[in-house]
């Protein structure tokens, strides 16, 4: 696994600038190598209009010089990270699905000059994310650029509903591991209005003192359940913190995004199916997390 490498995004922006900053990092954590891609369809665009001396398009020219920018930034972040570049004549998206048939990740930055341009991700991460087939990263929020320790020292899972083998527990308890800092497992709930309450037997509270001394409903037993079942196999000594939180799992993980360096979900994919397969979480997340969030894909 790691000679896959760590696939960026760029287009000279500063988003995918500051990406290649996270994904250097990220890369050097997993010591793998570092490929920085470049895509536009310059054809549809440039027509006949060709850079004489090269006797290429001129966004291909440009596109080279983008790359090698971005190169050098990754060099000079970290040095002993394997760097290689590529550009391709195609949608960006398309180009990224397809790298990531070969990649340990793919990080992307995340694109707006205002509050409610921020709010709303751009056609390509989302495309991307929903269509991957490796965890797609992209870079929401007030991040600070690094995906070492950060600044808020965890990482936060949303526990899907079927945590056993889940690629996004095993992501996150990986992230949480190379970083040094806790993992934290959340896992939604709500309570139909229609739900009656009954107190749990006593070997269920067990670390769950503060459901001891009050009703608890079926629903949230069955989260903590959850959570009990995608953490079985975290490795000892990981600190762990565990949450269950009465509310939509949407609002719930976009809490826990201010909390974390990274937010990590999962998107369960339907095999000969071809819309977009994200679901309705991971999207919200995605358009309005507080730190870079991790989409991870999970296969059947």
């Amino acid at each position: 696994m790691a000679d896959l490498p760590i696939v960026v995004g760029v287009d000279g922006s500063e988003p995918s600038l500051r990406a290649v900053d996270w994904a250097a990092d990220e890369a050097a954590l997993r010591a793998a190598p570092l490929r920085l891609v470049y895509a536009s369809l310059w054809d549809r665009y440039e027509g006949a209009l060709i850079a004489q001396e090269l006797d290429k398009p001129v966004e291909e020219v440009m596109a080279q010089d983008v790359v090698g920018t971005a190169r050098e930034r990754a060099e000079r972040r970290q040095s002993g990270v394997k760097v290689t570049t590529a550009v391709r004549p195609e949608e960006p998206e398309y180009a990224l699905v397809r790298e990531s048939r070969t990649a340990l990740a793919v990080v992307l930055g995340c694109r707006g000059r205002s509050g409610i341009a921020e709010a709303l991700l751009g056609s390509v991460s989302v495309t991307v994310a929903g269509h991957a087939h490796c965890p797609v990263i992209v870079l929401r929020g007030s991040h600070d650029n690094q995906a070492r320790s950060g600044t808020r020292g965890r990482v936060a899972l949303g526990v899907g509903e079927k945590p056993a083998g889940s690629a996004a527990v095993r992501f996150a308890t990986e992230e949480a591991v190379l970083r040094g800092v806790p993992l934290e497992a959340v896992r939604a709930w709500r309570r139909p209005a229609h739900a009656t309450v009954s107190h749990p037997p006593p070997d269920f509270v067990r670390g769950y003192p503060q459901l001891a001394n009050e009703p608890a409903h079926l629903y949230e037993r069955q989260a903590v359940e959850a959570v009990e079942e995608a953490l079985r196999d975290a490795p000892a000594g990981l600190d762990v913190c565990r949450g269950t939180v009465e509310g939509h799992a949407r609002d719930v993980l976009i809490a826990a995004s201010y909390e974390a360096d990274l937010l990590v979900v999962g998107a369960r994919r339907r095999p000969g199916h071809f819309g977009l397969q994200l679901g309705r979480v991971a999207h919200g997340v995605l358009h309005h997390a507080a730190c870079p969030v991790a989409v991870v894909p999970e296969l059947p």
